[in-house]
């Protein structure tokens, strides 16, 4: 049955000059709307307030929802963000902000020899046929325009983070020295009092110093790399300059949701914190408004020429994850922001969208530390560590794309259980290099060790006693892998056969930089869960992000951008920023497709 023909979703004319009581009680009694969401009880709800009318109403203020809202208000639309958190930037705040667009125009100034022939060959060959090729152009082709659009219309710059590869730069069109970029650095004292609003970043930046997600290769190898102790200088000298000139230096997702936000303030659209959507409003079928929470008081958001929901994924909401995704799930290992529980999303599926991709997410191996988890990136890539299963045995290549790791978790652990799986690594490796913000030979805290995430012993067998796999196979495992890294040559795995695998590595390391011996007690193993930097399912749109029904047939008034919406990426994962990158494009091309219907 169609929404349109289900008699709980008849709506009244459009034109009707307030919300009816049979509308308001629908979004009271919806699935998923309860009391404790903040809406009033049922005899009150017809008297909810009209909080405002808007040609766009964007839900979300993290990369998709802000471009989208400078998109709209750069096409002379008036628009309004509302955001269920108490801060703005979402996940992106959080973040590294990795932004994978090919031929955009940073890199082209670079030298960066991308075409879109290029890029095109190598999307497809990445996404393969589970994403329509016009979704993927869509992308291609608005994505440079959109770079250029945020430059024009905020302070944002970007830089090229050189030599980060794709993530399979062997594939046909794939670039080794990569097509990614990141924000230049900022300066927060634009945006005046709204800074304090900001939504913190994930890791904290060390006092003093500016950093660039670009840098933090550099930064693991600064004991032992002259690379390494160059780039550590040269943040200090940035983070000393700022300081002489009373600046509040932001880089990363700091600096590009601030940046975007600077662009909204100039544009005088009003950013709602503490207003959560709960729900789609909707008349004769058509998206026209959103019902939210504000002040703590329910109302209604009216859109006059549409609805974009850019308010992020379902990491946060152990319900939908143990509907729709492989055990062990659950909300403690993402880095997500802790507001995405998926609001947008099931308010979408009420409104009738299609959803995809459900059962995945933005993958990558993580250590469950107390304090939060840790999404271990650069640790399992660097020589001298290795990961073992339950049995104690290798079952993947470390350096592999983060996301592809936790795939082949989870599709081997039934069979061979991988989940927790352990990072190996020994005090060499400890002594030569940055373990997330610990220096080389600095102790660990205790914490890690008590609750579990970490463990340390004189012998491999003591280790493999700790951490409950048996010790024969896990002595090994290591006697295989020392014989591999000495050779150079990973016949097992095929780890650094691929460039990309040897962005997190010491170069100094021959014959293979990913490679190297374990052998030096003390031993050191971590536990490693299947995390994630949001979950990448949402709502089915179309090439212009507009929503659509399981049918085909679009919800008018209703689009929908970042991880609200299925990625475009399909299952899987081009390069740095392909969250990011996708999420800004798609915003950008839905508050496009609303000027351009009004024209």
């Amino acid at each position: 049955m169609s929404p349109s023909a289900d008699p709980a979703r008849r709506t009244e004319p459009s034109d009707a000059p307030g919300p009816s009581r049979r509308r308001l009680l629908r979004a009271a009694t919806g699935a998923g709307l309860a009391l404790g969401a903040g809406l009033p009880g049922l005899a009150e709800a017809a008297d909810l307030p009209l909080l405002g009318t808007y040609d766009v109403v964007v839900t979300g203020s993290g990369a998709a929802g802000m471009t989208a809202a400078l998109t709209a208000a750069k096409q002379g639309l008036s628009c309004v963000v509302v955001e269920k958190a108490t801060t703005f930037g979402g996940s992106a705040a959080r973040s590294g902000a990795g932004i994978w667009i090919p031929n955009n125009p940073v890199i082209l100034a670079a030298g960066v020899p991308d075409t879109p022939a290029k890029a095109a060959t190598y999307l497809a060959a990445v996404v393969g046929p589970d994403v329509p090729a016009d979704r993927q152009q869509a992308f291609l082709g608005h994505g440079p325009a959109m770079i250029s659009f945020v430059m024009a219309a905020s302070p944002l710059r970007f830089r090229w983070m050189e030599g980060y590869s794709d993530y399979y730069p062997e594939l046909p069109g794939g670039l080794p020295n990569g097509r990614s970029i990141e924000p230049d650095q900022l300066d927060g004292n634009i945006l005046g009092a709204e800074l304090a609003h900001l939504n913190p970043s994930y890791m904290t930046v060390p006092s003093g110093m500016v950093v660039f997600s670009a840098d933090y290769k550099w930064l693991t190898l600064s004991a032992v790399s002259a690379k390494g102790a160059s780039v550590a200088t040269e943040c200090l000298a940035r983070g000393t300059k700022a300081a002489l000139l009373g600046q509040k230096p932001l880089t990363m997702g700091q600096s590009l949701a601030a940046g975007l936000r600077a662009g909204l303030l100039a544009a005088q659209v009003p950013v709602w914190l503490n207003t959560p959507l709960t729900d789609l409003y909707v008349e004769s079928g058509a998206v026209t408004g959103a019902v939210v929470t504000r002040n703590g008081t329910p109302g209604l958001v009216r859109a006059r020429r549409g609805v974009i929901v850019g308010s992020g994924g379902f990491e946060h909401n152990a319900a939908m994850r143990a509907q729709y995704q492989r055990q062990p799930i659950g909300t403690a290992w993402t880095v997500g922001a802790k507001e995405n529980t998926g609001d947008g999303i099931r308010a979408g599926e009420r409104a009738g969208a299609a959803l995809d991709l459900m059962d995945d997410a933005w993958w990558g191996p993580a250590i469950p530390l107390p304090e939060q988890p840790y999404f271990c990136l650069a640790e399992r890539t660097l020589p001298g560590g290795l990961l073992v299963n339950a049995a104690g045995a290798r079952f993947v290549d470390e350096a592999a794309p983060y996301s592809d790791v936790v795939h082949t978790m989870y599709e081997r652990n039934a069979a061979a259980p991988d989940i927790p799986a352990w990072l190996i690594v020994d005090q060499n490796y400890r002594n030569r290099y940055l373990f997330k913000d610990v220096a080389p030979t600095f102790t660990f805290p205790d914490t890690w060790y008590t609750s579990g995430a970490a463990y340390k012993a004189w012998t491999l067998d003591a280790l493999a006693a700790g951490i409950g796999v048996p010790a024969a196979a896990l002595r090994t495992t290591v006697s295989r892998f020392n014989s591999l890294a000495r050779s150079g040559k990973d016949a097992d795995f095929h780890r650094g056969d691929s460039a990309y695998d040897h962005y997190y590595t010491d170069p100094a390391i021959l014959p293979n930089s990913c490679l190297a011996p374990l052998w030096l007690a003390p031993y050191y193993a971590f536990k490693i869960v299947p995390g994630d930097l949001g979950t990448k399912g949402g709502m089915r749109t179309d090439a212009r992000a507009r929503v659509l029904r399981p049918d085909g047939s679009v919800i008018p008034g209703l689009y929908a951008a970042g991880n609200a919406s299925a990625a475009v990426m399909g299952h899987s994962y081009a390069g740095a920023g392909s969250t990011i990158g996708p999420a800004m494009t798609f915003g950008y091309i839905a508050a496009l497709d609303i000027a351009a219907a009004t024209a």
